[in-house]
């Protein structure tokens, strides 16, 4: 009974976030959201006229925009939300790794059918 007991106290000791820091990161990814929101209204929405030479500048970044603030919540909600931070390292290297792998065959996918975009379209030169 001692050892089991034990063990529970042993798990209670490892560092985890306070509700302050979860509350931090909420926001943080609520303002990275609302970022996301405006981006696309300036850009393709109502506030398009609005924002005059902005829109023009940044519409042909729009994607890249919205994968780079997606990439960050991904980040921030792995790191906190998921306890990676705060996890054994092979863990986090686990995740890393299986994150990295799919990242790799989505991309080259990407790649693949940016490459051969003519071929596999029904009017494609087949």
């Amino acid at each position: 009974m001692a050892s089991h007991t034990d063990a529970h106290g042993e798990h209670l000791d490892h560092a985890h976030a306070s509700a302050g820091r979860y509350i931090q990161i909420a926001v943080i990814l609520f303002a990275l959201t609302a970022l996301e929101v405006l981006l696309y209204e300036a850009i393709f929405g109502s506030l398009r006229e609005s924002s005059g030479a902005l829109a023009t500048s940044l519409g042909p970044w729009f994607v890249e925009l919205l994968l780079a603030l997606s990439a960050l919540k991904f980040f921030l909600v792995a790191a906190f939300y998921m306890h990676l931070k705060f996890d054994i390292k092979a863990l986090t290297w686990v995740f890393s790794f299986s994150l990295g792998l799919a990242t790799t065959v989505i991309l080259s996918l990407f790649l693949l059918f940016w490459y051969n975009r003519g071929l596999w379209w029904m009017d494609g030169p087949w």
